[in-house]
């Protein structure tokens, strides 16, 4: 065999069996990317959610971890208690906006059933449900649609509109 022949095999080979295998190499590489990059900003709003905890912690005097809303609150827990109802829309939108599709693997599924577990939680209070027709004016608008479909299903009422 000609050393010209034996190029010429060498590159029929990488034509048929090397270039489809870094192509395919390249693929499964970028896909590993993209799902780390999905994980890294899930944990951001996990943190975020943990650190929204923290704050409500904090605020122990309103209650806000009680199935009940707080009775009687005064006009400085009524504030801080919308100013934290504020940073939970805030979050939860962000949450939708990075999290959610229609069409979602069963990892994304998996990940997004979290957020919407917390937004069902939350809708089940009295004082959250209560105040949504302010907290999502201005919000996006998928996600007013989103939420106030979860407020309907856990309260079996729509959300009136102020």
């Amino acid at each position: 065999m000609e050393l010209k022949d034996a190029f010429e095999f060498a590159s029929y080979v990488v034509t048929v069996v090397a270039l489809p295998f870094a192509v395919w190499v390249f693929l499964v590489e970028q896909r590993k990317e993209r799902e780390n990059e999905e994980e890294e900003a899930y944990q951001h709003l996990s943190d975020a959610y943990n650190d929204f905890l923290r704050i409500v912690l904090d605020n122990a005097d309103l209650q806000l971890r009680t199935n009940t809303a707080l009775p009687n609150p005064t006009p400085e827990q009524n504030e801080r208690m919308l100013v934290i109802f504020d940073m939970l829309m805030s979050l939860f939108e962000r949450a939708y906006l990075v999290a959610y599709k229609d069409d979602m693997s069963p990892t994304e599924q998996r990940r997004w059933n979290s957020w919407d577990d917390y937004m069902r939680e939350w809708c089940r209070r009295d004082d959250f449900y209560n105040t949504l027709p302010t907290l999502l004016r201005g919000e996006d608008a998928a996600f007013q649609n989103y939420l106030r479909r979860v407020a309907q299903e856990e309260r079996g009422s729509p959300i009136l509109t102020p």
